[in-house]
């Protein structure tokens, strides 16, 4: 069952009202979030069993950084740090390790066997080459002045070639120890080395990621320019094309590099022992930071044999540090700061074969039909096998059902090619698994059997097979939430003569507005303002118009709807305003109402998103508001001659409401707001007592209005002759 095949599916169980949902997995992004247990993960969302991996041997150094294939089987192996001399190892064909010899220095980085089986040996800083004999007796053989000895390389003639920083140089020696600086670059350091097929030297710089070709003469061209930092590995496959591992960002294009910046791997001299002096801390090749202090990730390129670059494999964190080759010829790659091992399979795809425990992989070597990895943090060696592990699991990340939640049946696309999947899965109400979770437990008929809970995990275990053995490219879990009822956390009334737009209708713009503060919070002012995009939408105003909104919420994120009914304190019965409404506010005519306080209740109903007879409700009373839709009353009226002015006096009284305004018209003229005789409106009594200037002899009307906080009016008026 593929995802659209579930979304349509979805679309129209929902049409029915049942809310079954999935939760699928087919992407590599899904399975990367969980854990894979000898499996390997394609870059398609494809998982497989991955080739079988073996520990061969713990040497007991926090790094080994080179590793090489000797005579006889032998796999030699070195790395650091060291206070003052690098142990050399030897791993036997039949899997026995031993310390073979030691060299001065306190760290090895590059490592070459020649044709006669003798082992060649680099160390760093301020190094030199020492020729190490199958029994441990060790001979300086070439000391080319430099800081570090990235890399070494045969030629086909017998002369050893030898990588350098912090001056960019390649060392050609002779096999009686003498050399030159055969190619020198402007560059910092030449970080990598590889001799094809064909004798052609490649070298990979840094801090301006070049992959350089050298003629016959050891005259520099460049092939490629990285548009990363570093180039840490190159490897030469048999069709005549070359990879190389770039890492890290520039930090100015191409060009201006930071002078003197030292490659990506720089260690600290380990402590002096207890009671000992403090070993001096020389600047020397580090472990591999994390990815985060190296921005930039890394990526593989691959120059085909006619010299054209193509970008093959790209992480945005993972950082490649060495390359080799799998039994069937393809470019694998090894990473930290996980010691994850990748294979890219084509241009377009790649598959993460495993973890080798270790925080990074650092070195490859191939010893007959056998490829040997070496890691750093800690020194490992390991054997990764041509042939696949017996056996495999992949766990899924936790899923979060939300609540409560019913468990169905599990669907899965599979190829077995002749192996087996086994499915199981567990459940349980704790974000995490632990032993108070439901135990393992196999699939009935395909359906999930782990009781009822709000987390799930399912578990592939994988049977060995043929060729490429079992895989598995998607996993839909269908599940069914149990329904909570929705949860109305307040109803407020609005503020009187206002409305909120009508839903899904054109509106002509009002030119006052008032906009609500966030539900729940208290309003102190009502303030008339221009629509500021709140979390209710403004309202208008509108003579004799209240409204309510409420705050609703379901944990199921099922579809809503509300009725909203209204009565009196002291009433018994409610009357229904409006139903079936998707929108969380309404508006009404206060007008049809007599005043005296009210409240309106809102009832909520998830049924649109659940089966017929399976939602469930919940109601909420707001707090009880006013309805005032009489005018206030003007009483004791009265005027009288005062010299050349006139005395004006009268009280304003409002049964259910505060007088907020009382205003006068001298003959017809403009209105003016005037004060009670106590400075402030905010009582539902008022008295007035004022001296006004005469205008005019002859009659004289002056007419007063009075105003309610409900915007309710009444107009008096007194005639002085």
């Amino acid at each position: 069952m593929n995802k659209i095949a579930i979304a349509l599916m979805g679309v129209s169980l929902s049409a029915l009202g049942v809310d079954t949902r999935y939760w699928s997995q087919d992407t590599q992004g899904d399975f990367e979030k969980g854990t894979l247990k000898k499996v390997a993960l394609r870059s398609d969302g494809r998982v497989s069993l991955s080739p079988a991996m073996r520990e061969l041997a713990d040497v007991s150094l926090p790094y080994l950084w080179a590793a090489v294939a000797g005579p006889n089987g032998s796999v030699y192996a070195a790395g650091g740090p060291s206070s003052s001399k690098s142990a050399i190892f030897e791993l036997t064909r039949a899997g026995q390790s031993k310390k073979l010899a030691e060299v001065d220095g306190m760290n090895v980085f590059a490592m070459a066997v020649d044709k006669a089986g003798r082992l060649y040996v680099a160390s760093s800083p301020d190094g030199k080459i020492y020729r190490v004999s199958a029994t441990g007796s060790v001979e300086t053989f070439y000391d080319p002045k430099a800081k570090y000895i990235w890399a070494l390389a045969f030629l086909p003639d017998g002369d050893l070639l030898a990588a350098t920083g912090d001056k960019g140089e390649l060392h050609r020696i002779a096999s009686n120890g003498t050399g030159k600086v055969w190619m020198k670059l402007d560059e910092d350091h030449v970080r990598s080395l590889v001799v094809d097929l064909k004798g052609t030297v490649y070298v990979g710089t840094e801090p301006s990621g070049l992959i350089v070709k050298a003629d016959a003469q050891g005259n520099p061209f460049v092939v490629h320019q990285s548009s990363k930092r570093e180039v840490t590995a190159l490897a030469a496959a048999k069709d005549g094309s070359i990879y190389a591992a770039v890492i890290g960002q520039k930090t100015v294009g191409g060009a201006g590099l930071t002078q003197n910046m030292q490659p990506m791997v720089v260690v600290a001299a380990p402590p002096a022992a207890a009671g000992g002096p403090q070993a001096p801390r020389p600047v020397a090749p580090a472990p591999p930071p994390a990815p985060s202090v190296v921005p930039g990730g890394s990526e593989i390129v691959k120059i085909d044999a006619d010299g054209a670059p193509v970008r093959v494999w790209s992480h945005a964190s993972e950082l490649v540090y060495a390359l080799g080759f799998d039994a069937s010829g393809r470019v694998l790659a090894g990473t930290g700061n996980k010691g994850n091992v990748y294979r890219v399979d084509n241009e377009s795809r790649y598959t993460l074969l495993g973890d080798l425990g270790s925080t990074q992989v650092t070195a490859f070597a191939r010893e007959g039909g056998r490829l040997i990895a070496a890691t750093g943090n800690i020194g490992k060696l390991f054997e990764i096998a041509g042939g696949l592990e017996a056996t495999g699991s992949f766990e899924s990340e936790v899923f979060d059902g939300g609540g409560f939640t019913q468990w169905g049946r599990l669907h899965s696309k599979e190829v077995l090619e002749g192996g087996t999947i086994r499915f199981e899965t567990r459940s349980g109400n704790l974000d995490r698994p632990t032993q108070m979770w439901s135990a393992w437990a196999a699939l009935k008929e395909g359906r999930v059997v782990s009781p009822a809970a709000r987390f799930l995990q399912w578990r592939a275990v994988f049977g060995g097979g043929q060729q490429d053995g079992p895989s598995l490219s998607q996993v839909d879990v269908a599940y069914l939430p149990k329904n909570i009822a929705p949860r109305i956390d307040v109803v407020e009334a609005t503020p009187p003569n206002y409305r909120f737009p009508a839903p899904s209708s054109t509106i002509i713009p009002a030119l006052q507005t008032l906009t609500l503060p966030p539900i729940g919070k208290a309003q102190t002012t009502v303030a008339a303002t221009q629509n500021d995009g709140s979390s209710s939408p403004s309202l208008s105003y509108a003579r004799g118009m209240i409204g309510a909104r409420w705050l609703a919420t379901d944990d199921n994120s099922d579809t809503l709807e509300f009725a909203i009914e209204i009565k009196g304190e002291a009433e018994q019965t409610w009357k229904p305003l409006k139903d079936k409404l998707k929108d969380r506010y309404y508006s009404y005519d206060a007008t049809a109402f007599g005043d005296g306080k009210y409240v309106v209740r809102v009832t909520a109903t998830d049924a649109p998103s659940n089966a017929l007879n399976q939602g469930l409700s919940v109601q909420a009373v707001s707090a009880p508001f006013l309805i005032d839709n009489t005018p206030p009353a003007v009483r004791d009226l009265g005027a009288s001659p005062a010299g050349g002015r006139v005395n004006l006096w009268f009280r304003a009284s409002d049964a259910l409401s505060v007088v907020t305004k009382a205003e006068i018209s001298v003959n017809g003229g403009d209105w003016k707001l005037v004060d009670p005789t106590v400075r402030l409106a905010d009582s539902k009594e008022l008295e007035f007592q004022m001296l006004l200037d005469r205008p005019a002899p002859g009659e004289l009307t002056i007419a007063v209005r009075v105003t309610d906080e409900f915007d309710n009016q009444s107009v008096e008026k007194v005639t002085l002759r």
